[in-house]
């Protein structure tokens, strides 16, 4: 019985904090040049990267030149890393800043797309048509925020980043990203209703 006991703690370890410790362990071994440590957190990166940057663009080439660039900082940099944020952190603050910087070089409008793959679990066309139909409502609200202001959006609800983690990425102080959340809020309020 009492070899169970520490099974039954492990089991009770929080899988954020283990996500944090394993992705810590990564960036040192990058740092010494280990190529698999860096494919396995070009792997664990890629999709979330991917997800985040659909809401800077809709051009999926261009999405994987800020991939192929933020990884290839964390490649250059991860020397650099010094665990005073998380590794996310780190990574999305890169990718934030590749982001601009290719936006920058296309002179581009931005645009947040709609995941359309949530309407493949819905079994009435008439409940799609709704989905649809409210996403794009939403989508046509976010587009009317400025760029600040869907990264704050996008970074708190779709990829679950406290205040804290979005000020570091996006090099700016908490109360700004507090203010620039309060009016993302109210304006999106505002749209959706005058939308409806």
């Amino acid at each position: 019985m009492q070899h169970d006991m520490p099974k039954k703690r492990q089991q009770r370890r929080v899988p954020d904090a283990d996500l944090a410790a394993d992705d810590a362990g990564l960036m040192a071994s990058i740092a010494k040049g280990d190529v698999l440590a860096f494919e396995k957190l070009y792997k664990q990166y890629g999709p979330r990267l991917t997800a985040f940057l659909r809401r800077f663009t809709a051009h999926p080439h261009l999405i994987d030149e800020i991939i192929n660039d933020t990884m290839l900082v964390v490649w250059q940099k991860a020397h650099t890393y010094n665990q005073t944020c998380k590794v996310s952190t780190w990574v999305f603050s890169i990718a934030y800043r590749q982001g601009l910087k290719a936006l920058r070089s296309l002179r581009q409008k931005t645009e947040i797309l709609v995941d359309e793959d949530e309407l493949s679990d819905m079994p009435e066309p008439e409940q799609q048509m709704n989905h649809l139909q409210m996403r794009k409502l939403l989508e046509n609200a976010l587009g009317e925020l400025s760029l600040e202001q869907r990264n704050v959006i996008a970074l708190t609800y779709y990829h679950g980043m406290a205040y804290d983690e979005i000020a570091h990425t996006m090099r700016c102080p908490v109360n700004t990203i507090k203010t620039r959340m309060f009016h993302a809020r109210r304006k999106l309020r505002s749209l959706l209703h005058a939308y409806q």
